[in-house]
């Protein structure tokens, strides 16, 4: 299922997307008429597809493989009002030693964080390679004024950020102000500059259409989004098969055409291994080996970690372990 895009002015070379979309992104006319010149999205044919990737069967090694490799992705997450410096922390120690009676279990990817805890996180995880990532930009809503996202992705990464989630203003996405979006991204992507890696979430949820989703995956990855997520977590539908499947196909077509590879990070919603690995499926049939590695796929979850880990003991001794094996995050 092809997305590639009405023929922008892309050295397919690499570089920056934004000067390679310069052409579309003078006004919002030749953006819109470049967004909605994307083929339309056969939705029966995108459902049955991620519907039939879905059964197939891992097996023995190939599940130890994936269990590990989806553990190595996971951003463990903590984004509540009640967040304390001492839950932080202990999250922290989980993302480092996930198992601590098993010190070969991979590390998590990252520790994802409300900005004013980034330099608790940044301090526990000292040393570590675990990632400190951060939802600036007025999260979960993204309706606040450009200056206020700027400030918010500024202080995240003086405090120690590596990563921001940015989520982006779905009123203004929705109501068709798809420059002004774009100069948004493009702006919270300038603050970035080489310190942090730029997550772009669309919170697929309220997008409503799947070409809309197709939209959104190409306006953040043209504005410089270094990942495109699906959603926050905080509304009622997140992460799907079928929409984490059409942003594959968009950062697989986005590269074929400007040599610009883009990472995917489903998030909310994914809770058990078997859902887990239905979506390592999707990214190698997909995309291929090339995203699967954390620098380019990731699961925003939390609850998932357990799973995981209780899958892994069983596998590694025939049997489950009691309700306490895992801490409750």
């Amino acid at each position: 299922m092809p997305t590639t895009a009405p023929s922008p002015s892309a050295s397919g070379e690499g570089g920056t997307p934004t000067l390679a979309f310069a052409d579309v992104t003078t006004s919002d006319r030749a953006l819109r008429r470049f967004l909605h010149g994307l083929p339309g999205v056969d939705a029966v044919g995108l459902e049955a597809r991620a519907a039939s990737l879905g059964t197939r069967s891992i097996k023995t090694t190939a599940k130890a493989y994936a269990i590990d490799l989806a553990i190595s992705m996971i951003d463990l997450t903590t984004l509540e009002g009640a967040d304390t410096p001492g839950k932080v922390r202990a999250l922290a120690a989980k993302a480092v030693h996930p198992d601590p009676t098993d010190r070969t279990t991979p590390t998590t990817a990252a520790v994802c964080v409300y900005p004013d805890m980034v330099a608790t996180a940044k301090a526990a995880l000292a040393g570590s390679g675990v990632k400190v990532a951060s939802v600036a930009t007025a999260f979960p809503a993204g309706r606040a004024a450009l200056p206020v996202k700027l400030a918010d992705t500024a202080d995240a990464i003086a405090a120690g950020a590596d990563e921001i989630d940015m989520v982006i203003d779905r009123g203004a996405f929705l109501a068709g102000r798809y420059l002004e979006v774009f100069e948004q991204i493009a702006a919270i992507k300038a603050e970035c500059g080489d310190r942090a890696r730029l997550k772009v979430i669309f919170e697929t949820g309220e997008l409503s259409t799947y070409d809309n989703i197709r939209r959104a995956s190409w306006l953040g990855m043209m504005a410089g989004a270094d990942f495109i997520k699906t959603s926050t977590g905080k509304v009622a539908v997140n992460a799907t098969p079928a929409n984490t499947l059409l942003m594959l196909e968009a950062v697989r077509d986005f590269r074929a055409q400007t040599g610009v590879q883009v990472g995917v990070k489903p998030a909310g919603g994914i809770r058990n291994t078997k859902e887990a690995i239905k979506f390592l499926v999707l990214v190698n049939e997909t995309v291929g080996e090339d995203w699967l590695d954390n620098h380019w796929f990731r699961f925003g979850a939390s609850s998932l970690l357990n799973d995981l880990l209780m899958q892994r003991q069983k596998l590694a001794t025939g049997r489950y372990s009691g309700p306490d094996y895992v801490t409750v995050d």
